[in-house]
């Protein structure tokens, strides 16, 4: 019997929630595998895509045993040549911290979705939260840098779900899609555009005529980006992958030299592909005396605040961001140098702390937690404190 396979754009105008556009922003990526473990408010991606991929000619869609499987079959998926992608929330996130520190050292392309819930442990389980900012940064042990996309809308999940494999295999580096509760659940108009219109990159791969015993696939010999090319296993190259700190070979080599060398390319190779990360969307800066810093569903309860503000006579702007690792630095140095600064956020004060370092100034913040976000008038308050000061 023939299968008749579903497109894997599905071009067109729809009413759907952020989870739905997450899934069809990773098939239209051009996903071939995906692992995961049901875990609410993400259970809708991993429900989702188990019916969507197999029904665009996927791999394998396979809700797995646990957090720890799902991470290191994307590994090995990912070496093996696919695209790939894991969803969780918040305790499956942490389970997946060791997963995702040998990701970062074998530099190994997937993206990982976060749906944020009230924490810690099970915490609020159906409730939104933006309480895992550091943890994204901080999670594994070790050094390593980080990268996360936080998309406001629907049609943001979308379009930053394309972003962020783009971005994972342009730099070889997992990306986090890092979203709240709410942004992953509420419904929205989305606008898909046709296949032919969509940006899809793929990893950097070996050049035709590479001696596959002599390949080394960490050696990044005449590469300006310092990513080195890609070799699959089965493909018959002679290839290592190990979390071990490691030669342009793969092969393992405990030294301090090494390892000094290693790390610091690992966070070169994210910093010189900055160009690549979405830079924050900015809204009546130009003659702000007090700015609201903020993401995902806070940045729109934020924007309200600022027209209102505005209304009120108070010269107040927004700055939204979409990339939050690596984190904006510059620009919040210069925005703290002219203006007062209030951070917006569902935690007890993550967004805050890097905002604060780089301001070099106290910040005012506007913290609301147990599933809620911070209400325009709360935020608006906080504009008219901060003015104040």
């Amino acid at each position: 019997m023939t299968i008749k396979l579903q497109p894997k754009v599905l071009t067109g105008t729809h009413f759907k929630n952020g989870n739905w556009a997450i899934v069809e922003g990773a098939i239209a990526s051009g996903i071939a595998e995906f692992f995961a473990y049901p875990i609410s408010p993400a259970s809708e991606i991993v429900e989702y895509v188990t019916y969507r991929l197999p029904a665009v000619g996927g791999k394998a869609a396979f809700i797995v045993e646990d957090e720890i499987a799902s991470i290191n079959m994307c590994i090995g998926a990912s070496w093996a040549g696919s695209k790939v992608m894991t969803a969780t929330s918040g305790p499956g996130f942490s389970l997946k911290q060791e997963g995702l520190g040998l990701a970062y050292m074998t530099e190994t392309p997937l993206v990982c979705v976060n749906i944020q819930r009230g924490g810690p442990s099970t915490g609020l389980p159906t409730f939104s939260a933006q309480g895992d900012y550091m943890q994204v940064q901080f999670g594994s042990h070790g050094d390593y840098p980080a990268i996360a996309l936080t998309p406001w809308s629907v049609q943001e999940c979308f379009d930053l779900t394309i972003t962020a494999f783009n971005i994972s295999e342009q730099v070889r580096s997992p990306v986090i899609l890092l979203l709240d509760g709410d942004v992953g659940r509420m419904m929205e108009q989305i606008e898909i555009p046709k296949k032919e219109d969509l940006v899809i990159i793929n990893r950097k791969r070996p050049p035709p005529g590479t001696d596959k015993n002599s390949f080394k696939q960490f050696d990044i010999t005449g590469q300006d980006d310092l990513v080195p090319p890609m070799a699959h296993f089965g493909e018959g190259y002679h290839i290592f992958g190990t979390g071990l700190t490691h030669k342009d070979s793969g092969v393992p080599l405990l030294d301090e030299d090494l390892h000094s060398e290693l790390i610091h390319r690992l966070y070169k190779k994210v910093e010189i592909n900055n160009h690549l990360y979405p830079k924050p969307e900015e809204y009546y800066l130009e003659d702000a005396e007090v700015i609201v810093i903020a993401t995902g569903i806070s940045a729109r309860s934020a924007l309200q605040a600022v027209l209102d503000a505005r209304e009120e006579g108070l010269k107040a702007g927004l700055l939204r961001l979409i990339t939050v690792w690596p984190f904006p630095k510059e620009q919040i140095e210069e925005l703290a140098q002219r203006a007062e600064l209030v951070v917006a956020e569902m935690s007890m004060g993550q967004l805050i702390w890097p905002v604060e370092r780089y301001a070099r100034k106290p910040c005012l913040l506007v913290s609301r937690i147990g599933g809620t976000p911070p209400s325009p008038a709360m935020i608006l308050e906080g504009l008219k404190k901060a003015r104040k000061k």
